[in-house]
């Protein structure tokens, strides 16, 4: 990804952010993170990654209440970003959360003591000190 598209998604992804806090009033909206953008080559359709507090049922809801709003959303963006396209949003759930807590679950089990480590440093094999006197 060119810088330009790096800057482009994280405009957008600020912009949309502040939208969803200030501007749109739904309740829906209430526990809705925005956790990255990211954007096509062509800057004509933007991803908006979202992390929403919920069970699976209350994250779908908001999302489909996100969709519908995508048109008043992008209105608003037109107020406070000026691109040449204004790209085609869409909403999509961000699972690396869930990802990450999987793979700790998983580290966990094979490593119940928290450490991939040995407790006692690791000595040489002929018995004598690693330090120099």
């Amino acid at each position: 990804m060119s810088f330009r598209n790096k800057r482009v998604a994280e405009v957008i992804k600020e912009a949309v952010a502040k939208i969803l806090l200030q501007e749109l009033q739904d309740p829906n909206f209430r526990f809705v993170t925005v956790t990255q953008a990211k954007i096509s080559p062509d800057l004509k359709n933007a991803t908006i990654y979202l992390s929403i507090l919920g069970n699976e049922d209350e994250q779908n809801r908001a999302l489909e209440h996100l969709n519908r709003a995508t048109g008043r959303i992008r209105h608003l963006l037109t107020k406070q970003i000026t691109l040449r396209y204004l790209p085609e949003l869409t909403f999509a759930i961000d699972t690396i959360l869930k990802e990450e807590e999987k793979i700790g679950e998983i580290l966990n089990e094979l490593y119940p003591h928290g450490s991939v480590h040995s407790e006692e440093p690791d000595k040489p094999e002929d018995g004598t000190s690693n330090s120099e006197e």
